[in-house]
C-alpha cells in the first residue's frame, strides 16, 4: 500500500472515526494516531481498543504536525472545528470527513481550506444504530460502500490518497458529485431513517381504547424491531442531517406522504386487489435488494 502518514488526526472518536482509527493502525497506514473528543472517558476506551495511539482535549494540539485530519464529527460542526484550527494545519496537509451530507458541506470546507491543504470529501455508508467507539470495529467497513465526492477544486494526489485508504478498510470505492450525492442519499438512507422515526413516535402516540396505559412495544416482534433498528440512531447526528438535506428531505418524505395516502385510501375502499397489487409492487423491488 503506498499511502501513508506520520501523524493522523480523528476529530470526533465515536463509531465510525474509532473504526477508521483502528483501520489505519493495524494496516500500517499512519506511524501515529491522535484523538480529538468531547468525552475523556470515550478517548481512554478508543486507546484501550486500539483505535488511537493519543488524544488531546485542545484539538489545536492534535492538529500541529497532522498530514491527514478526519472529521468525523456532527455535520452542523464542520464550519466551527475548521475556522478554530484550520490555520494550524501544514501545507500539504489533507483534511476529510465521514459526513452524510455533502453538497453544501464540501462546497463550505473547500472555501475554509488555507492554502495548499487540501479537502476530500468521503461518506462510507457502514453506519450502525449504536455509537461511540466501543462499538467500532475494524472491519466495520470491510464490503461497504464509500463514497467520495471529488470537484473540480479537488487535489488529485490527495484524492488517490484518500481512495487507497478506503481500499485498505475493505471499501468499495466510488466517486460521484456531491450535489447528487445528496439526493441519492436523501432518498435510500435519510428517508428511511425519517421514516423509522416516526414509526416509532406514532406507535408511542396510539392509544389501546379501554387500556389507554398498555405499552405497545412491549409486544413488538420481529418485524418491528427490523422496520425501526435505525430508529436508535443518534438523534444529534440526525438533527443535523435532516437539516443540512432538508430540501431534498423534504422533497423525498412529499413522494413518500404520497404512497402512504394512496395504500390508506385502497385500505378505507376495501379494495383487495388493489392493495394486492400495491403490496407485490413492493415485494418485487425489496427482493432485488
Amino acid at each position: 500500500m503506498a499511502v501513508h502518514f506520520k501523524q493522523v488526526a480523528i476529530v470526533g472518536v465515536g463509531l465510525i472515526g474509532g473504526s477508521l482509527g483502528m483501520v489505519l493502525k493495524q494496516r500500517g497506514l499512519a506511524d501515529s494516531v491522535v484523538g480529538i473528543g468531547r468525552r475523556v472517558e470515550n478517548l481512554k476506551t478508543a486507546v484501550q481498543l486500539g483505535a488511537i495511539d493519543r488524544y488531546v482535549s485542545e484539538a489545536k494540539d492534535g492538529i500541529r504536525g497532522a498530514d491527514l485530519v478526519v472529521l468525523a464529527t456532527p455535520v452542523d460542526t464542520y464550519e466551527r472545528h475548521l475556522k478554530d484550527w484550520g490555520r494550524c494545519l501544514e501545507p500539504g496537509a489533507i483534511v476529510t470527513d465521514v459526513g452524510s451530507v455533502k453538497g453544501p458541506l464540501v462546497e463550505q470546507a473547500e472555501g475554509l481550506m488555507p492554502a495548499r491543504v487540501h479537502f476530500v470529501g468521503a461518506h462510507p455508508i457502514a453506519g450502525r444504530e449504536k455509537t461511540g467507539v466501543a462499538a467500532g470495529s475494524v472491519d466495520l467497513f470491510k464490503g461497504a460502500r464509500c463514497i467520495l465526492t471529488p470537484t473540480a477544486k479537488t487535489d488529485p494526489q490527495a484524492l488517490q490518497a484518500i481512495r487507497e485508504i478506503w481500499e485498505a478498510a475493505g471499501s468499495i470505492v466510488l466517486s460521484m458529485d456531491p450535489v447528487l450525492h445528496d439526493r441519492v442519499l436523501g432518498a435510500v438512507s435519510h428517508l428511511p431513517h425519517v421514516a423509522a422515526f416516526c414509526l416509532i413516535n406514532a406507535l408511542t402516540d396510539i392509544k389501546t381504547g379501554a387500556t389507554p396505559e398498555l405499552d405497545l412495544l412491549a409486544y413488538a416482534g420481529g418485524g418491528l424491531r427490523d422496520t425501526t433498528r435505525i430508529a436508535a440512531s443518534s438523534p444529534e447526528m440526525w438533527r443535523d442531517i435532516c437539516l443540512w438535506n432538508r430540501q431534498n428531505l423534504v422533497q423525498m418524505i412529499e413522494v413518500y406522504e404520497e404512497r402512504l395516502r394512496h395504500l390508506k385510501q385502497l385500505i378505507a375502499a376495501g379494495d383487495g386487489p388493489g392493495i394486492e397489487r400495491e403490496l407485490e409492487r413492493a415485494k418485487q423491488v425489496r427482493e432485488k435488494l
